[in-house]
């Protein structure tokens, strides 16, 4: 298995080493537009038009989404330290998260979360099939981000 998890209290992250350095996977991360490219659970469709084109902390994009049916959600920038992390939360206040910690030979150890610790509602969360369903979908968006960088 190229990936690890943990599922903690009201908090799921997988890992996955990629080939390449944390800057370029970072630029992708920032980009709204490259979501769905990377989205491995099949919900994220496209940037909303109109909105920004690059993200950094505070800054608001909304996303076109399909999940049974399709809607539009509007997400904020909470954390943001170029490089090395971004999340952003959306209207439940609960967050996705992405760690960047570069690794030998120009490689990254990349951590995605889907953290409702934050929630509103969290034991709404808890009571679903998210977290399990959101981490199947983690794994996946690590494996599409993989194969955009596969080893020399």
């Amino acid at each position: 298995m190229p990936y690890s998890w943990v599922m903690s209290k009201r908090q799921v992250s997988v890992t996955r080493t990629i080939n390449t350095t944390p800057d370029k996977i970072f630029e992708l991360l920032v980009d709204p537009a490259k979501h769905p490219e990377l989205d491995g659970s099949g919900t994220v469709k496209a940037a909303r038009p109109g909105g920004v084109e690059r993200l950094e902390l505070g800054s608001k994009f909304g996303m076109d989404m399909k999940m049974g049916a399709p809607y539009k959600i509007q997400n904020t920038v909470v954390e943001f330290e170029k490089d090395r992390l971004i999340a952003w939360r959306h209207f439940n206040g609960h967050r996705w998260r992405w760690e960047l910690e570069p690794a030998d030979g120009d490689r990254t150890e990349v951590t995605e979360t889907f953290d409702w610790s934050t929630a509103r509602i969290p034991f709404l969360i808890d009571l679903s099939f998210f977290p399990r369903k959101n981490k199947q979908g983690i794994e996946k968006t690590l494996d599409r981000l993989a194969a955009r960088f596969p080893e020399a």
